[in-house]
């Protein structure tokens, strides 16, 4: 079972964009992002609509893909085209639902179509879809397992780039808005949440994993450093 389940299949519409803020003061180099034609090819791309946009990305959610842990990370783009495949075809999303995939050698790959540096709307929590960014850890993280160094890496600098991006620091609360009552709160609430979350705060779910979860505040702090916040 995928750790996106529970995923809205469509997306309210993004909310309007906000007047322009001041340029962040605490910006987070981008990462070497390995693009979706390293993994999406024809024989398994499906048509899809236009990507859906946010004005500003102010929270990440973490998660894991419930998928082995054994791989060789030069398999990284047949697992994120298995990953596609499932999420597109039996489950008949409109693309994968992530907006950004790590494996356990820290690579990054972008995930979900529309442009890594623009506030893409994923499919990823449900009910706190918008102004969010996913970033799915390829495996399986329950208790007691490793979770990489270079992946825990990887998600922070990922995170602290993006939330940089908005002025956004990853170790504060965020208002985020929820769009569905299937998620941990109704439709309408307004909810405080950390700006690096595990999946599990959002949705009821135990993913991203009790091991991947234990990290986060260390993923917050890493992405703060990176950010240059002391």
């Amino acid at each position: 079972m995928l750790c996106a389940s529970g995923v809205e299949r469509s997306a309210d519409e993004a909310e309007q964009p906000v007047a322009a803020r001041p340029v962040s003061s605490y910006h987070a180099p981008r990462p070497h992002i390995v693009p979706r034609t390293a993994w999406l090819d024809d024989d398994v791309r499906r048509a899809q609509p236009p990507p859906r946009y946010d004005d500003r990305v102010v929270a990440v959610f973490v998660h894991h893909t419930d998928s082995p842990n054994g791989y060789d990370c030069s398999d990284t783009p047949r697992i994120i085209r298995y990953l596609y495949a499932g999420q597109t075809g039996s489950r008949d999303w409109d693309d994968i639902g992530y907006n950004f995939l790590v494996d356990r050698c820290g690579t990054v790959y972008e995930g979900r179509a529309g442009g890594v540096t623009r506030a893409v709307t994923g499919a990823h929590t449900q009910g706190f879809n918008h102004r969010t960014a996913g970033i799915a850890a390829i495996g399986t993280f329950t208790a007691g397992v490793p979770v990489p160094k270079a992946m825990t890496d990887a998600i922070a600098a990922v995170a602290a780039w993006k939330l940089g991006l908005s002025d956004t620091d990853p170790r504060a609360k965020v208002r985020l808005t929820s769009s569905n009552s299937l998620s941990r709160y109704s439709a309408g609430t307004s909810a405080s949440l950390p700006a690096i979350a595990g999946h599990n705060e959002g949705y009821m779910t135990s993913c991203p994993g009790a091991a991947l979860t234990a990290r986060l505040p260390d993923i917050r702090e890493t992405a703060a450093r990176l950010q240059g916040r002391h």
